[in-house]
């Protein structure tokens, strides 16, 4: 599409994931559904309600956005390394007109798609573990894409500060394991004292657990509105990292 040139690297993208839909699916899904069955039916058991919520409702939708973190940031990180220097992709792409920005922006919005699809998936196996959304979570979907922008492009600033594929151990290690464990998916935030929950409300997973607990249940409270803006913002941002920190990589 000349209007949107990102499109043909989101399209060659999506045709190659097609080959090896499965396996895709099943490593994103992976992980967020056994934390759901573990978590929810196993310790959930004996936890009282949380936040006027059994512990299953309350940690399901953290999970979603969970799925959704997981499955774009990997995208940006493995699979966008590879195609960096095993494959040589980008540099093909490269020798047509399409330019960086271009590169950049297909790939972060390809995996926040792979995103969206994660997230979509695990909304719709919820009601099979007992926990029914509400007509609200149509409108959590854009909130899940936004997130998965903002990992897909973190992931992407990642791969172009790499040199080998044992950089990303320290990635996922000390960014996404930590924001999956302490952004408010496992326990509430309103517990903690007030310096702690400051610094774990500001990481940039919370507020998409926040909207998504919120919209799962249609019980919309709080500065929802802001976090949105919030979460925006900072999407904005990394992008536009992302694509100075690519350009600075392949192109010297």
């Amino acid at each position: 599409m000349k209007i949107f040139p990102f499109w043909t690297i989101w399209r060659r993208n999506e045709l190659v994931w097609r080959k090896h839909i499965m396996s895709s699916l099943i490593g994103n899904l992976g992980q967020p559904l056994l934390f759901l069955l573990a978590m929810g039916y196993g310790l959930g058991r004996d936890i009282k309600t949380i936040e006027g919520l059994s512990y299953l409702q309350f940690i399901a939708p953290g999970l979603v956005a969970s799925a959704v973190m997981y499955s774009a940031a990997f995208e940006t990180t493995y699979g966008s390394y590879t195609r960096l220097t095993i494959q040589k992709t980008y540099e093909a792409i490269l020798i047509t007109p399409l330019r960086v920005t271009d590169l950049v922006l297909g790939e972060v919005f390809w995996a926040a798609t792979k995103g969206l699809i994660a997230g979509t998936i695990m909304l719709a196996t919820l009601p099979l573990f007992g926990v029914w959304p509400s007509a609200w979570t149509v409108a959590l979907l854009p909130v899940l894409f936004m997130s998965g922008v903002f990992f897909a492009a973190f992931g992407l600033i990642m791969t172009a500060l790499a040199t080998n594929y044992d950089f990303f151990n320290y990635f996922i290690s000390l960014i996404i394991t930590p924001l999956f464990l302490f952004s408010g998916i496992f326990f509430s935030l309103k517990t903690m004292a007030p310096n702690t929950r400051l610094f774990f409300e500001v990481l940039p997973l919370t507020p998409i657990v926040n909207l998504a607990r919120m919209f799962c249940y249609g019980q919309i409270q709080g500065p929802w509105l802001l976090q949105i803006t919030g979460s925006l913002l900072i999407t904005i941002i990394t992008v536009w990292l992302a694509i100075i920190l690519l350009q600075r990589r392949l192109i010297q």
